[in-house]
């Protein structure tokens, strides 16, 4: 899976503790899906997840690793993928915006993702398989980006494997879960929550200032296959100017979280939070609260990737340090009624 800030790759397995341990639980919903890496576990693990991400990205992700089923895209996606690695290269937006006017890709590979592209828009497949083709795409030009791991900036000088051939691989794509198929949507998270129902929703909204459309503006447009204008040295699409989240403002997260925890529509509640985020964990307590008792666990991580190495200007210059290279990640978890003693019987981690 793709290069990700936040990615809960490291988390997955105590996440997965807690909700076995939680009783009746077959339906998950994933109210801020990302990359899918805790859908994608989850739906491995036989619950039918229920996935959402207001980004396009984010949705195909979900439509690929979470509502598609190996048994039904598989054979199609293996012989449409050797079909598109034929394909020369053929120079259009991605190589003029993030080949020429950025540097985020060799030339050669973003003249293979134009190609590419396009190829996968002509042959009008269903939703499913496209999302698998294009999944595939991504994954193949993150493994040949020029970043730290995110789009905010490019490197000044050629990453290694920027000078690799874009090559396309077949997801991991699973076989229907136990518990029935999963669903990829699209909407705002309180919309979504209004209107998705299940026995549990794991939370993992955007907690600090990073947007995660303009850090990953790429995915966006090789996703959507359009030709936004586009600004400033990274070359983003004007519509990370207007497209914003609430859980990015200070002045906002609080009520966006209240009126989303007092949404959901499962007695169930896990809500991943970094103490790098806006809200405390006192805060947060007090907000989960008002749902039914609340346990919280805490794990010691390593920073994001590009934490580690240093901060970067725009153009891929390092300009700075960071503070620290470890934060805590929250697990809170939260149970409504008769599901309030299975979460207070819940090991300490």
């Amino acid at each position: 899976m793709i290069k990700y800030l936040g990615s809960k790759r490291l988390l997955i397995p105590e996440i997965l503790r807690v909700i076995r341990g939680l009783p009746e639980v077959r339906t998950v919903i994933d109210l801020f899906s990302g990359t899918s890496r805790v859908g994608h576990a989850l739906k491995a693990a036989g619950y039918r997840v229920l996935a959402n991400d207001h980004n396009t990205y984010a949705e195909t992700l979900a439509r690929c690793y979470v509502q598609a089923d190996r048994e039904d895209v598989a054979e199609d996606a293996r012989r449409l993928i050797a079909e598109l690695n034929a394909l020369p290269g053929e120079p259009g937006y991605v190589t003029r915006t993030f080949c020429e006017e950025a540097r985020f890709f060799q030339p050669k590979n973003g003249a293979r993702i134009d190609a590419i592209r396009r190829a996968i828009a002509e042959k009008s497949l269903d939703p499913e398989l496209e999302a698998v083709l294009l999944v595939a795409l991504i994954e193949a030009a993150d493994r040949v980006d020029s970043t730290t791991g995110v789009q905010m900036a490019y490197l000044k000088s050629w990453a290694a494997r920027a000078h690799g051939d874009l090559e396309l691989r077949v997801p991991e794509v699973l076989s229907r879960a136990t518990w029935g198929k999963g669903q990829a949507h699209g909407l705002d998270a309180l919309a979504a929550a209004a209107v998705l129902e299940a026995d549990l929703a794991y939370l993992d909204p955007p907690y600090n200032q990073h947007s995660y459309l303009g850090n990953y503006h790429v995915w966006e447009t090789i996703v959507r296959g359009d030709t936004p204008e586009a600004y400033g040295v990274a070359r983003k699409r004007i519509d990370c100017q207007e497209r914003r989240s609430a859980f990015n403002a200070r002045t906002k997260i609080r009520a966006s979280m209240e009126a989303l925890i007092d949404a959901v529509r499962a007695p169930l509640l896990v809500v991943s939070f970094s103490d790098e985020g806006y809200l405390s964990r006192p805060e947060l307590e007090a907000l989960l609260a008002r749902r039914g008792p609340v346990r919280v666990l805490s794990f010691d991580y390593k920073r994001y990737v590009g934490a580690q190495i240093g901060i970067y200007s725009p153009r891929g210059e390092k300009v700075g340090r960071v503070s620290h290279l470890r934060n805590t990640e929250m697990l809170y978890v939260v149970g409504e009624g008769r599901h309030a003693d299975a979460v207070a019987a819940l090991p300490e981690n």
